[in-house]
């Protein structure tokens, strides 16, 4: 009988979405007509007179009332496509659970889905959206006393019933109540399938620990250590839209910033916001973010150039030193060391360019550095000064240059387009008309004026973008300042600076010499970002995590990572923002220790392999052990037939992960010769579906069907710095898990008990 009444409903619903759907498609139709109507019109609309003041002002709010309506109407337009995709979603599956809750004797059944529907009144709710207070219960509470948090205060009441549904193109297809917070049997079916190019936003299976975090809403920053595969990352992306529904009044997708590890990253987790009704937020990496800022001044060493490096001790002289500089430019001691270099900096020691115009010197860097220190006030402030003195004497110069002979040349060599365009320019500026341009001296005046102007206009640029403080020199300098502090920072010092002198800016360097040009120049704050989420958190250093909370003041800040998962800070010792303690004074930790990614015999392999794995859930999902191949010259053979066998049992992501990048291409060329795989080997390529060859750096965040390691021999990983990196790789796979060897098994499986898994 339940079922029955379930499924009356559910068709009850699919009829009434029905309706609703058909009316915006009409009403959408009708105001596509507006909008054509409108853009067609839009100057027939507008008033346009220009000659007096008082006029040019009547037509520019002519112009502003009339495009506001059409954006207006425009946005109305996108917003009726949203309603219409989710019309549609809901007829597919209009929700996946049902609470009956007493409150005061009053009771209710309350239905929740992906998005919210009201009846043809809109009095009643015949759906909660998931985001909803009330829908909170759903997720935190079994049958008995139950609570939620509303803006006017806290409802209580009592849960009767609990009843998780399957419904799938409108029809019901399983039904269960259940005690616990998410059956079992849902958990199953969502984690049971294929890996997708794009990491899906299942919402139906959310767990209380993984609720609490999207649901967060104390303190300034939220920190959430998540062991491999705990759902910390399809969390912070609920939680954005979860935000994105409680703060619609206030913020939009703009207003939030996730920083992410790589574009193949980007990419995977790119249609979890539209398919839950949102707008895209705003998605970059550290090192695209800050090397925007820094021009074509330096060739600039990725975070996966530098992982390249370490995992290669042989490649050069400078190895150990640079292995002492990451460590050192991580900390913040190592800023409090800048910090001291710039109060230096305000007596003395400050370095600027010459200004040049035409190969001659009009301002030199000595008189730049005298005037410099001749002014009071903050660093900026004077930069600031200087700047403003600069563009005041290069008013000087252009008057100077007028009177010279190369702008009568060179006007005297325009070209008829040039001459068409110089007319035109200074006819917008109303200089004069065509009566005027006819005068011969009247028209060599100004043409010699706008030359002059026009050949100022680059220098202009730069001295506005500050280019005249020599900055590669500034961060040069504080190197050698660092070599007479301590005798023992002279080869980090010395490393730094040789890279300096080639115009290359290591990766551990890029932080350091942002703070120092910002602190010099003055760097407007982005006040606008409202919450920033940073994705493997564990991998940023102290010193950075401090100077992006410098850049977004306004942000509240949501890290996410496992330190257990720190790839790129294999060789530090220098605590993870994740557990550095003086980083988190307002600060909530969340622990997510149960994993929903592998099978249960995947988890309890990996266990072993890093300290304190002993306190990892595994979600009692069942599976083949994962497998140990020995092999030896027949490794391609071996690895090529167990890639056919993970096909042929219908995986569609099968990843083949090796320890470097060069290690990567050397295999896909002698694979490609029997299957058709895919090389990845930078950072901005997307996830596709198939058979893909990629450093296992590079697949961090993601998750595969199947997952193959080639070599996990003793020879390749031996050194007790890469143990995080071989966890991440084999913590990667969903369902099947193929580790290859030759000789001897790498050292990090020798504490793996043999019951748990295969030797082939």
């Amino acid at each position: 009988m339940d079922w029955q009444r379930e499924q009356s409903r559910i068709n009850f619903i699919k009829e009434l979405v029905e309706e609703k759907k058909q009316q915006v498609i009409t009403d959408t139709a009708s105001m596509k007509e507006d909008i054509f109507q409108l853009r067609k019109g839009f100057w027939d609309d507008v008033t346009v007179n220009i000659d007096e003041p008082d006029e040019a002002v009547e037509t520019y709010a002519s112009i502003k009332q009339q495009a506001e309506l059409l954006s207006e109407r425009e946005r109305s337009f996108g917003q009726f496509h949203k309603l219409v995709d989710m019309y549609d979603r809901q007829q597919n599956s209009p929700y996946f659970g049902r609470i009956d809750f007493v409150e005061d004797k009053d009771k209710e059944s309350v239905y929740i889905g992906i998005g919210s529907l009201m009846d043809k009144d809109r009095e009643d709710f015949l759906i909660y959206d998931w985001r909803a207070p009330i829908s909170s219960m759903y997720y935190d509470y079994s049958p008995g006393p139950v609570r939620y948090e509303t803006p006017e205060g806290e409802v209580e009441g009592e849960m009767e019933l609990k009843r998780q549904f399957i419904i799938r193109g409108g029809e019901l297809k399983g039904m269960f109540d259940t005690g616990i917070t998410i059956g079992d049997e849902l958990l199953q079916q969502a984690l049971g399938g294929n890996a997708s190019a794009h990491m899906r936003g299942i919402v139906a299976t959310i767990q209380k620990e993984q609720n609490k975090i999207i649901r967060y809403g104390r303190n300034q920053m939220l920190i959430v250590q998540g062991v491999a595969g705990s759902g910390k990352t399809s969390a912070a992306m609920q939680r954005i839209a979860y935000l994105l529904y409680r703060d619609r009044k206030s913020i939009t997708a703009d207003q939030i910033l996730l920083f992410s590890p790589n574009h193949m990253f980007m990419s995977y987790v790119s249609s979890v916001l539209p398919e839950l009704g949102e707008e895209n937020m705003r998605q970059t990496t550290f090192k695209e973010y800050a090397a925007a800022r820094i021009d074509q001044e330096f060739m600039i060493e990725t975070p996966f150039e530098q992982l390249e490096y370490l995992l290669d001790p042989l490649i050069d002289d400078w190895y150990e030193e640079r292995v002492n500089a990451i460590q050192l430019k991580s900390t913040l001691s190592f800023k409090y060391r800048m910090d001291d270099y710039l109060e230096e900096l305000r007596q003395a020691g400050m370095y600027f360019k010459n200004i040049t115009f035409k190969g001659k010197k009009i301002i030199t860097a000595s008189e730049l550095r005298k005037y410099f220190y001749r002014l009071n006030g903050s660093m900026p402030n004077r930069i600031e000064s200087v700047k403003q003195w600069i563009l005041q004497k290069l008013e000087d110069v252009e008057k100077e240059e007028r009177t010279k002979d190369w702008p009568v040349e060179e006007a005297a060599l325009l070209s008829k387009e040039d001459y068409l365009n110089t007319f035109k320019e200074l006819e917008s500026r109303q200089k004069f008309n065509e009566e005027t341009f006819d005068d011969f001296d009247r028209e060599q005046e100004l043409l010699v004026q706008l030359v002059v102007e026009r050949s100022l206009r680059p220098l202009r640029k730069k001295v506005k973008k500050l280019k005249f403080i020599h900055m590669r020199k500034l961060y040069y300098q504080f190197y050698q300042s660092l070599k007479s502090e301590s005798a023992s920072l002279d080869g980090v010092a010395s490393c730094t600076q040789a890279a300096l002198r080639k115009k290359y800016l290591y990766a551990e360097d890029l932080t350091p010499f942002l703070y120092l040009k910002d602190q010099i120049e003055g760097r407007r704050a982005n006040t606008d970002i409202r919450h920033i989420f940073i994705d493997e958190a564990q991998d940023y250093s102290p010193f950075q995590m401090e100077y992006i909370q410098q850049l977004f003041p306004n942000a509240r800040f949501n890290l996410l990572g496992d330190y257990n998962q720190a790839i790129h800070t294999l060789y530090s010792e220098v605590p993870s923002v994740l557990e550095e303690t003086q980083m988190t004074g307002n600060a909530e930790r969340i622990l997510l220790m149960r994993s929903y990614r592998s099978t249960k015999p995947i988890v309890e392999f990996t266990k072993p392999i890093i300290p304190g794995g002993d306190q990892i859930e595994a979600f009692n999902r069942d599976g083949e052990k994962p497998r140990l191949h020995e092999v030896g010259m027949d490794m391609i053979e071996q690895l090529v037939t167990t890639i056919n066998h993970r096909q042929t049992e219908g995986y569609e992501t099968i990843a083949v992960l090796t320890r470097t990048k060069k290690a990567a291409v050397n295999l896909h060329g002698q694979l490609s010769k029997f299957v058709d795989g895919k090389l990845i080997y930078k950072e901005s390529q997307t996830f596709e579906k198939g058979i893909l060859v990629l450093p296992a750096y590079l697949a961090k965040g993601i998750e595969f069907d199947a997952v193959i390691i080639p070599d996990g021999s003793d020879v390749t990983y031996n050194r007790e710095e890469e143990r995080k990196l071989f966890y991440t790789a084999c913590t990667r796979a969903m369902h099947e898990l193929d580790i290859f060897y030759q000789n001897e098994k790498t050292r990090f499986l020798k504490q793996v008990p043999a019951h748990l898994y295969r030797e082939i």
